[in-house]
């Protein structure tokens, strides 16, 4: 996430009070807007799925790129243009992320029952409950680890995007692949958290009408990079440990 600045001291002349109220609010914004998203994407997978005539629109035409790699270009503007983008355009790209991600479940839909999509989202669910937990309240910081995890998260979408290109990543690539994923975003998971409430505290340190508006865009792009590290969790559970039909 962008950060505020390069403030790192403490809060004062803010209240303990004033800053737990605060941060209790953003962070279930932040939840809310990542749960709110899931439930989009869910339901349009399921959609999708259920229908083939949109299957074969989804997967059986050029729109087919656009739902692979639309969400890649939608973090990479949301990133680098992070500052210059309004509130109403990051919240617009964090929706269309969700929608061409939703559209992409479709495949996971179509391949596992109901009752294993449901068994891998609880598994997946408290994964990720007791990492957020865990990047919200360990004292230890996690930059360093988080660093490294999203330069190999990177890495594991360029290995993506090759095996897209010139073939596939064979059985045992594949696997090796989806364990390197799961490794790489249960780490995000705690470093994004933890981040999103260091960016809060960094904020309201400064202060100002400025402040609230960085704080408006940050809460979107932490619900983003929550979501993201909860799907590609998600995928790798179904794929490394769920039945196909």
């Amino acid at each position: 996430m962008a950060e505020y600045g390069t403030v790192r001291s403490g809060t004062a002349g803010i209240r303990t009070a004033e800053i737990d109220q605060g941060l209790r609010a953003h962070m279930n914004k932040v939840y809310g807007l990542m749960s709110a998203a899931l439930l989009v994407s869910f339901a349009i997978g399921y959609t999708i799925s259920a229908s083939p005539s949109l299957m074969q629109l989804v997967f059986g035409t050029p729109l087919f790129y656009a739902v692979v790699f639309g969400p890649l270009a939608f973090v990479l503007v949301a990133n680098f243009a992070f500052h210059k983008l309004s509130v109403a355009a990051i919240n617009g790209i964090f929706w269309a992320y969700a929608a061409l991600t939703g559209a992409s479940l479709a495949i996971i839909f179509s391949m596992f029952s109901m009752g294993s999509i449901i068994t891998g989202l609880l598994y997946t669910g408290i994964a990720f409950l007791g990492l957020t937990i865990t990047g919200y309240v360990t004292k230890k910081d996690l930059g360093a680890i988080g660093q490294v995890a999203i330069m190999m998260a990177w890495g594991l979408v360029a290995v993506g995007i090759g095996s897209f290109f010139f073939g596939g990543l064979g059985e045992q690539g594949f696997m090796l692949f989806n364990i390197a994923i799961l490794g790489v975003f249960a780490v995000l998971t705690a470093f994004s958290t933890q981040e999103i409430k260091n960016t809060y505290l960094e904020a309201r340190t400064v202060g100002g009408p400025e402040a609230e508006m960085f704080l408006e865009k940050a809460a979107i792009i932490g619900a983003l990079q929550l979501y993201i590290s909860f799907i590609a969790m998600f995928r790798s559970i179904m794929y490394l440990f769920m039945s196909e039909d």
